[in-house]
């Protein structure tokens, strides 16, 4: 990965949680005003010892730390991560949070994680409005698949036809992958010379999916030249947009893969690439690089359905794209903990995997794609009953509605810092198997 890459897909990453962070966080911060609650600091990133920028207006400070793990409101009077013990020890005033009652407590809390589900709905709904939704058809993608190991080793063939997942139809190609993980598929059945297999998904097929988190079957298409690289051999030996390469040195290469496969053999060398231009066959004569590469863009010859949405007609089906994003989500999370299949060491990461689900190219359809569905992940898992997470905040708070019982400042003192063990243990985690991955791929 190239050090441009990298600045992309970082700068993608860096916006796309500013974004969600400063938004989660007013979710906080406005209620807590509405109902006349001190906030002292509302901060972009975390700020230890020193913040990159901060000024103060009225009550709050406002600033950004340097250290992009997140983001906080400081509330008076209430036990979070600042674990300010010299405020709490001092009788409650009017305008702290502990001397609100429960319900505007409850409502303060949810605020973050609301403006995070309102965010995604409100991204897929504009997106569907302006982009519409585009798609592969299963059906259309009539020249059959191209197969990684992963695929073979369930007897999956290049050039076979993916009709059904457990003898269901998917409509888009692209969710293929994602049924089989999320239904935990049994069986795949595919077309094959005119004759339909059932193939049987063996155990372990799905955790080895997961761990390798890209797609087994690609849809395969001819390759037809859609424009050449400047200085490349296609180039020098006068390539046309439309030409169809068929054979390397009179070895049959009719589709796209079979000539990247063949022309790696040939690192340095001369060939004879055949190519189809207007019904006639053309032997042109090329010297081929030392990387082996030939220099040809192929066209996109698929038929892709694209649905469009009115305004009015976005809005739900806006709603409807959040919450099954959010089922899916959960459904991956369940198979991730429960399923004996797949390994939490495989399926977990931090911060360098979430950046390379961002495209290699800033592209705004893909950034908000992206950070409408990181807000949903930010709103369940802030929502989870662990403490120093809202959803903590919430579990003893529905607790003293229910119970007329408040917890004991010192039960959610010690609650907080048994939280926030748990979250840094994790946060750890995560990203130290980001860096383990990495090395491995680097030295194996």
């Amino acid at each position: 990965m190239t050090t441009e890459v990298i600045l992309v897909k970082a700068g993608q990453l860096l916006l796309s949680l500013s974004i969600l962070v400063v938004l989660h966080e007013l979710g906080h911060f406005i209620p807590a005003k509405l109902f006349k609650t001190r906030v002292e600091k509302f901060y972009l990133f975390f700020d230890p010892w020193f913040s990159l920028f901060k000024i103060k207006k009225g009550e709050t400070e406002y600033g950004v730390g340097w250290l992009p793990l997140g983001g906080y409101v400081k509330i008076s009077g209430m036990i979070d991560e600042s674990m300010d013990k010299e405020q709490l020890a001092k009788p409650p005033q009017p305008w702290e949070f502990r001397a609100k009652p429960a319900w505007q407590r409850l409502i303060i809390m949810i605020g973050g994680v609301t403006v995070n589900i309102i965010l995604a709905f409100f991204i897929y709904a504009m997106m569907l409005w302006y982009w519409g939704e585009t798609y592969l058809p299963t059906a259309a993608a009539k020249y059959g698949v191209v197969t990684d190991s992963l695929a073979r080793s369930i007897g999956m063939q290049d050039g076979d036809k993916i009709l059904t997942i457990d003898h269901k139809q998917v409509e888009g190609f692209d969710e293929i992958p994602g049924q089989v993980i999320l239904h935990e598929a049994k069986s795949i059945q595919v077309e094959r010379d005119g004759k339909t297999l059932d193939l049987p998904v063996p155990d372990g097929f799905i955790r080895q999916l997961l761990k390798q988190k890209a797609p087994f079957a690609l849809p395969r298409l001819p390759y037809v030249a859609d424009s050449t690289r400047p200085g490349s051999a296609a180039a020098a030996v006068g390539v046309k947009k439309g030409d169809q390469l068929v054979a390397i040195n009179g070895i049959s290469v009719p589709y796209f893969n079979d000539f990247a496969k063949e022309i790696k053999k040939h690192k340095s060398e001369d060939v004879i690439v055949s190519v189809i231009r207007n019904n006639d066959t053309l032997n042109l004569s090329a010297h081929l690089n030392e990387k082996g590469e030939f220099g040809v863009y192929p066209k996109d010859l698929f038929e892709y359905k694209t649905k469009t949405y009115t305004f009015f007609q976005a809005i739900p089906a806006g709603f409807h794209k959040s919450v099954d994003k959010l089922v899916k989500y959960v459904q991956q999370l369940r198979l991730i903990f429960v399923s004996k299949e797949v390994k939490v060491s495989e399926s977990l990461g931090g911060f360098m995997t979430i950046g390379n689900l961002f495209p290699d190219a800033w592209d705004w359809r893909m950034f908000w794609e992206m950070t409408a569905f990181l807000s949903i992940i930010l709103a369940f898992m802030n929502i989870l009953p662990i403490p120093a997470l809202d959803g903590g905040h919430v579990l003893f708070l529905l607790y003293e509605i229910i119970t007329g019982r408040k917890p004991s400042e010192k039960f959610l003192e010690y609650a907080q810092i048994v939280g926030m063990l748990i979250l840094f243990s994790l946060l750890l985690f995560a990203n130290g198997l980001d860096v383990w991955r990495n090395l491995l791929s680097k030295f194996f």
